[in-house]
């Protein structure tokens, strides 16, 4: 090699590294985001490290965490899942129910969890076979229909009374530990193993990431689609134990935005709407930010409403870093083919 094609080596190797440290950068992001905003929020406030707030931290952060660990499934397909919200809500109503009627602990949880999953392959069945354009569209109808339903069913009103193994699960604490972090724990792992260990798991990276390639590599596109609705279905319906639970009761107003939220934590978190990209680590990251910012904004006192305001300019700073993160991907890529000519 001449000192021509060295020095043009060098050239296309140093952006190269330079934006590949930037794609760390942004890799790390939102954990580095979290950490700096606990240790601004300790300063802040001399309550917000306290041994009972870290605990309320996680005991509000369960619901959302479960549900976007689902929420996160999906995505990775390139869907959406807009019903999760009214999908807890339906399930909170039919467990309810089921108690009155039956007073098994058990009936009421696996109705509470096959509620949520019924809904979810509702989803996933229709999207898939019924050639929908985009799940956005079933997703948006079963918000509406499970929603309505749930009224229906409790009257417009919440039900109380819920057996104690689900209020334990729900709201009681080991070694001062909410019980509902040990559920939020047991999912991640679970979810975490099959995706790692599992074909499965490579295949919806594949249907997310390259969905025509799928196709052509004889991928069951169609069934893994299904599963990831039934999946982030009965996430809800996790959720749904862990709520009724905390309340003690099941009502139809439960689950109000918690597919913004769900949304929102797996967006913060540094997933992709892009699909294929992304691990579980991510829901969780981005649920338990929320969590934070919401128990220091009330710690602060500062008005509910800034809350939402709060959120949002999180969310639009978390969709501008996944852009930024392709597009330095693909200069990557680009001068990385260059120096390999």
């Amino acid at each position: 090699m001449n000192n021509a094609d060295q020095d043009l080596a060098a050239a296309h190797r140093e952006p190269a590294s330079v934006l590949s440290l930037w794609l760390s950068l942004l890799s790390v992001g939102p954990i580095a985001i979290l950490l700096a905003l606990i240790v601004l929020l300790s300063l802040a406030s001399p309550h917000f490290l306290t041994p009972r707030n870290i605990s309320n931290i996680l005991a509000q952060t369960a619901v959302i965490s479960v549900v976007a660990m689902g929420q996160h499934l999906v995505i990775l397909t390139r869907g959406i899942d807009l019903s999760v919200g009214s999908n807890l809500a339906l399930a909170t109503v039919t467990g309810a129910l089921v108690y009155q009627a039956t007073g098994s602990t058990i009936l009421t949880i696996l109705t509470m969890l096959m509620s949520g999953a019924a809904v979810g392959a509702i989803n996933g069945i229709v999207y898939v076979f019924g050639r929908l354009p985009h799940p956005f569209v079933i997703t948006l109808a079963t918000l509406s229909i499970a929603k309505g339903t749930a009224l229906e069913l409790a009257d417009g009103r919440a039900i109380p009374g819920m057996p104690e193994a689900i209020r334990f699960i729900g709201g009681d604490a080991v070694f001062g530990i909410p019980a509902s972090f040990f559920v939020v724990a047991g999912v991640a792992a679970l979810i975490l193993v099959m995706a790692k260990t599992m074909v499965w798991g490579r295949w919806i990276y594949a249907v997310g990431g390259k969905p025509e390639a799928a196709v052509r590599m004889g991928i069951p596109t169609r069934g893994v689609l299904v599963s990831t609705y039934i999946i982030s279905g009965l996430c809800a319906g996790i959720g749904a134990v862990l709520l009724a639970g905390r309340t003690d009761a099941g009502s139809p107003l439960f689950g109000n935005l918690l597919e913004l939220d769900t949304i929102a934590a797996v967006i913060i978190g540094g997933a992709s709407f892009l699909g294929g990209r992304g691990h579980i680590g991510h829901a969780l990251v981005g649920a338990v930010m929320i969590g934070v910012i919401r128990n220091a904004l009330n710690l602060l006192n500062v008005d509910i409403f800034f809350q939402l305001i709060a959120i949002g300019v999180v969310i639009v700073l978390a969709v501008e870093a996944d852009v930024l993160r392709t597009y330095l991907e693909g200069r990557v890529r680009t001068l990385r083919a260059a120096r390999l000519q």
